[in-house]
């Protein structure tokens, strides 16, 4: 009886796998003829055991995330939801911005320094056209009437008063005009 170490080939296949340098001749070429039993040697290897079982351990490590992942599906949707009705209403509100931003430069251009200055210059007409006609009135009313006892002194003290405060307020806002006109009257930048 042979022993089996008497029939162990010294190849570079034996140095690369070790594990295979106990097998004899015969045991390698079988190897290469018989796949089951190639399959039996290859699996048996401890290379290849190390190799399924990182396999194997990824595979479990893989499944495991999977279900973690799964569990916070449900969080996920409803956080998608949730932001996707934070973006809708922030596109909503930007919109209302613009508008609002539109209107708020409409109520402001009230309070601009040319619409102020130009308010002020159509007072002005309008006063100096109020008191000219007041005066005009006046004297008309006076001319038609033949009577001189027909206008009262009292009638003629409240014209006074009255056309010295229609021109009071005509010359001040010419004043206030002129001021700006010069350059007198700044307006703050708020």
């Amino acid at each position: 009886m042979e022993h089996p170490s008497q029939n162990v080939v010294n190849t570079a296949l034996t140095a690369d796998f070790p594990e295979l340098a106990h097998l004899a001749r015969e045991d390698l070429e079988d190897l290469l003829t018989d796949p089951t039993y190639f399959q039996a040697i290859f699996h048996s290897l401890p290379q290849v055991k190390l190799l399924y079982q990182g396999q194997a351990d990824l595979g479990a490590a893989n499944e495991n995330i999977a279900k973690n992942n799964l569990a916070y599906q449900e969080d996920l949707y409803k956080l998608r939801s949730e932001t996707q009705e934070a973006f809708d209403r922030a596109k909503s509100l930007e919109a209302r911005w613009k508008d609002i931003e539109k209107e708020q430069r409409e109520v402001y251009q009230r309070f601009d320094v040319q619409f102020l200055l130009m308010r002020l210059r159509h007072a002005t007409i309008a006063q100096d056209d109020l008191s000219e006609a007041r005066a005009n009135a006046f004297v008309q009313g006076s001319a038609s009437d033949p009577n001189p006892a027909g206008l009262s002194g009292k009638d003629i003290d409240d014209f006074v008063k009255e056309f010295r405060e229609l021109r009071k307020t005509y010359h001040k806002r010419v004043m206030w005009g002129e001021r700006w006109a010069t350059g007198d009257v700044a307006w703050p930048e708020d």
